[in-house]
């Protein structure tokens, strides 16, 4: 999975300074989004504990600001062109090839998102006929536009982003509307379009579409093509972003980013070099367990690498380790974390697994059931790791290299 192709920042036309404002505050709150994701529930506890009492409506609006999180953070990947893709093939196209490749790409995504926007919009106003409240007196359906809001923003977005030049973003606004036209205004039966519909989206898929655009594009086209409203999807999206355990996600999401950024990537390096260096095979033993530690709390093997990488590559290549060794050991050790808490793929497939009512799996079974396979993986890596090398380093080296590779 990878981001779509980003043009030069050179070839992009400076943003205004309203809209870099705009930008700079749309960060902003995101950023104060997630400190009241993270003090909200500290506040609670303080509260029952000293003083007998909570937050009212606490949990109620950690969810939502999981909602506003996902919308946000939705649109600025849009903004910033990083929106996740399924395929790379705009970043090897050349020339108009790539021109076109995008305007094809960002122009059905945008109508997709132009689509859910509208739909978003359907929800709402079912939703405020219902007259909930949130909190405080304020009314549900308010808090439910930033879903229409974080969709339109998305939309627009690709298409400014399709291209640095503006006949080229006239030509995918002009490509989403004709999408959308040809679905609402066309003479011919839905029924008849499904697998052309479903053509489109392989092709746009292909040529760098956003990860969204597949998933929930073909919901919305083999609901239309079976004359269903859309608007499910939108109500299914705001049921899963509202779940009760989701606000774990951006919550262990962000701790493992302060845990990758700080220098706590090279003391844990020292500690585990400290603990097993001194054995054969020590350097790769303590990559394999310093990976697998660090990859729990950061959720991706990216990550992982990019964290560690620079810290182990000189230690293994320092113990006679080959370059093409050390770099597979890496790479494969960096995703051994998954199946350990709190990573978080165990976290999303027991909320999804749980939401079609169907079976009923909790987060601690997903952690119990993957915990032996997961030490089963680390042994298997840590073996592997011992037996590629035939360095036997002393105690006094291995500690010695741990404490100065690290520094």
């Amino acid at each position: 999975m990878s981001a779509p192709a980003v043009l030069n920042p050179a070839d992009l036309p400076p943003r205004p300074r309203l809209i870099r404002l705009f930008c700079g505050a749309e960060d902003l709150v995101v950023v104060a989004i997630l400190g009241a994701m993270m003090m909200l529930p500290v506040i609670e506890i303080a509260l029952r504990k000293f003083l007998q009492g909570g937050v009212p409506a606490s949990g109620t609006m950690v969810q939502h600001l999981v909602l506003a999180v996902g919308m946000l953070g939705g649109a600025i990947a849009a903004r910033e062109n990083r929106l996740l893709a399924l395929s790379a093939s705009s970043q090897w196209l050349k020339g108009w090839l790539f021109t076109a490749s995008r305007i094809i790409a960002f122009g059905f995504a945008a109508a997709v998102s132009a689509v859910l926007c509208a739909a978003s919009w359907e929800f709402v106003v079912s939703q405020r006929s219902l007259g909930k409240e949130f909190a405080y007196g304020l009314p549900l359906w308010i808090v439910q536009l930033l879903i229409v809001a974080g969709f339109a923003l998305i939309a627009v977005r690709l298409v400014w982003t399709a291209a640095p030049q503006w006949r080229w973003r006239g030509a995918t606004l002009a490509l989403a509307v004709v999408l959308i036209a040809v679905a609402l205004r066309g003479p011919w039966d839905p029924e008849q379009l499904r697998w052309p519909a479903i053509t489109v989206l392989a092709v746009a898929v292909a040529l760098g579409a956003p990860v969204f655009t597949a998933l929930g594009g073909a919901a919305m086209i083999f609901l239309w093509t079976a004359g269903e409203p859309v608007a499910p999807v939108v109500l299914k999206h705001y049921s899963l972003t509202v779940n009760p355990t989701l606000p774990s996600i951006p919550l262990f999401t962000l701790a493992g980013y302060f845990l990758a950024e700080s220098s706590a990537a090279k003391r844990l390096v020292r500690l585990f070099l400290a603990l097993f260096g001194g054995m054969r095979g020590g350097p790769a033993i303590a990559t394999t367990l310093v990976c697998a530690f660090f990859t729990s709390f950061t959720g991706a093997s990216g990550a992982t690498i990019l964290a560690l990488g620079g810290v182990l590559m000189p230690v293994l290549l320092a113990s006679r380790y080959s370059e093409r060794t050390s770099i597979g050991l890496l790479t494969g050790a960096g995703s051994l974390g998954m199946l350990f808490p709190p990573c978080l793929p165990p976290i999303l497939y027991a909320i999804i697994a749980s939401s079609g009512n169907v079976v009923s799996v909790s987060i601690e079974e997903m952690f119990q059931g993957g915990l032996l396979p997961g030490l089963l993986l680390v042994g298997l890596t840590a073996w592997w790791g011992r037996n590629s090398s035939g360095a036997r380093p002393s105690r006094r080296r291995g500690r010695r290299s741990g404490s100065c590779s690290c520094q």
